[in-house]
């Protein structure tokens, strides 16, 4: 987020909250004190803050694992003051960052025969920016050795991505082709993708359950396209997998799906380990198939924290504490212990899905729910909102985010449910409970909640 210069005329001070037990004078919102103040105070005055936000264990709006088990959070405590980058200090971190590359390109079948490579990251979106900045890269060089021109750069990709692509082709200066979604289809056709695809096209772009509505893009189908294009016409277009939110859920419970390296034109994948990962936030990760794919230009080699080291990264330092709870969660759950957690989640979400089918004034997007996520619509017959029954919510302490989707379908206004694995059959059922009572209060009330005008964007705020 961004944060702006505050107006003067606000109130600058917080008010003396327990009176002269703790404080003698208000203090400054916006100015650094001349004195400091007690620890104990400090942290009640922070703390009573905060509580304003909203309870995590109810927010089904975000994707972000907000529970841990005690010894993961015991490790990430004894991590949190060593920086990841400081590998000549701390090489035992730069070790654990490799094993668990190694174990991801290994789950996402990365051929044994490939050099696969990759880097821990602060999330899904710098790891995006990175694979595709390598696809730009590669692209370039490729049409350089050719002499051919490396104006126009593009990318195809649907409405259903994230907006970190949006910003990429904004920074980076890359034409993006964006699919629009249309009223029942929410993700990428690859007939559209066809007549959007030329030799300047640096990756067509796939998700792996999409922000909005928690859908597959087609990649197998893209993948078959794509090997036939470069047959026909000698284009080899590389496809990147967003994997932000299915890459930790699709091994464990659908193994015979291919989306992954097993496809000849996928080339590089991230995901989220804040996400299904079961990470606190932030750490994310970029594999990609093979170090061809990464153009040696795009490295830096430094030495002035001791020994040479290579780095691919947005940024320099960065916490090393995910990357080992992460490297905890693999080795604590295993296999199976994922396969588990990934299909107790689903198994909450159908429920959930199935009740929510049972209510008059919603229709569910998706039928067959593949990943814990649900999107919901209001029926037209109902008389409210999508924004008022979120407001509702809201109010008893869930947080359901309303938004509409992307362009050609903007008509369409959703609530999203993201299922995460402290979400029980138990708050199922309330939530269900809270759903139809606030529904059956809403009835009649006509009055919608004014939308987003921010109609320029591809993307609108959607949490």
């Amino acid at each position: 987020m961004l944060s702006k210069k505050k107006n003067t005329n606000e109130k600058e001070t917080v008010s003396t909250t327990y009176a002269s037990r703790f404080f003698t004078k208000p203090v400054s919102r916006y100015h650094i004190p001349d004195e400091g103040m007690d620890a104990d105070v400090v942290y009640q005055l922070i703390h009573d803050e905060l509580n304003i936000d909203g309870n995590p264990a109810l927010n089904l709006a975000s994707f972000v694992t907000t529970w841990m088990e005690p010894q993961a959070e015991k490790l990430i405590m004894e991590t949190l003051n060593k920086n990841l980058v400081d590998q000549d200090e701390y090489p035992q971190t730069g070790i654990i960052q490799e094993r668990v590359i190694n174990m991801l390109a290994q789950l996402f079948h990365a051929p044994e025969n490939k050099e696969y490579i990759g880097t821990a990251t602060i999330g899904s979106s710098e790891a995006i920016m990175l694979g595709l900045l390598a696809h730009k890269w590669h692209w370039r060089k490729k049409r350089e050795q050719q002499g051919k021109p490396t104006q126009n750069p593009n990318m195809v990709i649907g409405a259903d991505v994230h907006v970190v692509w949006e910003k990429f082709a904004r920074y980076f200066d890359v034409e993006m082709r964006i699919i629009p979604m249309q009223k029942n289809r929410y993700i990428l056709s690859v007939e559209d993708v066809k007549h959007q695809i030329d030799e300047n096209t640096i990756c067509v772009g796939v998700v792996m359950g999409t922000t909005f509505t928690g859908q597959l893009d087609p990649v197998e189908e893209i993948n078959a396209l794509l090997e036939e294009i470069e047959k026909e016409k000698g284009w080899d277009i590389p496809i990147h997998v967003d994997g932000a939110s299915g890459g930790f859920i699709l091994p464990f419970l659908y193994p015979d799906f291919k989306w992954d390296f097993r496809l000849s034109h996928v080339r590089s994948i991230n995901v989220s380990g804040h996400k299904y990962g079961l990470v606190y936030p932030g750490i994310g990760w970029l594999i990609m198939k093979d170090k061809s794919e990464l153009p040696e230009e795009l490295i830096f080699y430094v030495n002035y924290l001791g020994s040479e080291e290579a780095t691919y990264t947005l940024n320099f330092s960065r916490g090393s504490a995910m990357v080992a709870a992460q490297y905890y969660n693999l080795l604590r759950l295993g296999k199976n212990g994922y396969r588990q957690i990934m299909e107790n989640s689903l198994m909450n979400a159908r429920y959930l899905a199935s009740e929510i089918n049972e209510i008059k004034f919603f229709d569910l997007i998706k039928k067959d729910i593949k990943l814990p996520i649900l999107a919901l619509t209001i029926t037209e017959s109902a008389g409210f909102s999508v924004y008022q029954l979120s407001d509702k919510l809201r109010e008893r302490g869930w947080i359901v985010p309303a938004y509409s989707l992307p362009a050609d379908a903007e008509n369409v206004k959703v609530l999203r449910i993201v299922i995460k694995e402290n979400f029980s059959r138990d708050m199922a059922d309330m939530l269900i409970q809270d759903m139809l009572r606030f529904s059956k209060e809403l009835v009649g009330e006509k009055k919608p909640k004014p939308e987003s005008n921010c109609k320029n964007q591809v993307h609108k705020n959607i949490c």
